[in-house]
C-alpha cells in the first residue's frame, strides 16, 4: 500500500515514507489528500489477501476492534496491526482509540467509487469471508465481544 506523493500523484518508494507522514493524521490521509486515491493506489492496498479480508469485514460490520479482527482472521495481533496501519496510511481506514483498544472503520471521506467497489465485492463474495464472519459472530454481540477480547483479562491470540 504505497504512500502517495501529493506533488505528482504517484506512489512513493517506502524508504521516503517519513516525508509523507507530514501530510497524514491519525485517521489516515488528511482530507485534501483523499483526492489522490487513484485506482492503482486502492488496488495495490487491496492486493494482499489479509488486507482485503480486513477491509471487507470492516465494510460489513461498520467498525471492528483490533482484537475482533485478530480473532476473526486467526492471525497474530502484530500482523493484523501492521496491515491495518498500511490501510490507514493508504487512506482507506480511519481509527479511534477507546482506552487501550483501537477500532477501525472505513475512512469517512472515501470516494464513492471506492465504497462501491467494496460494497460490490462484499455482496458478491460473502462466501469467501464465511469462515471469518462465522468466527466473528461466535464472539457474540459487541458487549460479549468486549468481554471476550477487549478486557484486561482477555486471552491473547498468537
Amino acid at each position: 500500500c504505497p504512500p502517495i506523493d501529493p506533488a505528482n500523484k504517484t506512489a512513493v518508494p517506502s524508504h521516503t515514507l517519513i516525508h509523507i507522514c507530514i501530510f497524514t493524521d491519525r485517521t489516515g490521509l488528511a482530507k485534501n489528500m483523499l483526492e489522490h486515491l487513484t485506482p492503482p493506489t486502492v488496488f495495490k492496498c487491496l492486493a494482499d489477501e489479509t488486507r482485503t479480508r480486513l477491509m471487507l469485514l470492516i465494510a460489513a460490520e461498520g467498525e471492528l476492534c483490533v482484537c475482533e479482527l485478530t480473532a476473526a482472521l486467526e492471525l497474530s495481533q502484530p500482523k493484523i496491526s501492521r496491515h491495518l496501519a498500511q490501510l490507514r496510511t493508504g487512506g482507506l481506514l480511519a481509527d479511534r482509540r477507546q482506552g487501550q483498544w483501537v477500532y477501525y472503520r472505513l475512512h469517512p471521506n472515501l470516494p464513492d467509487w471506492v465504497v462501491q467497489v467494496l460494497d460490490t465485492t462484499l455482496a458478491s463474495n460473502r462466501h469467501w469471508l464465511s469462515a471469518d464472519s462465522r468466527r466473528l459472530q461466535q464472539m457474540g454481540e459487541r458487549p460479549e465481544r468486549n468481554a471476550l477480547c477487549c478486557s484486561p483479562a482477555a486471552p491473547s491470540i498468537s
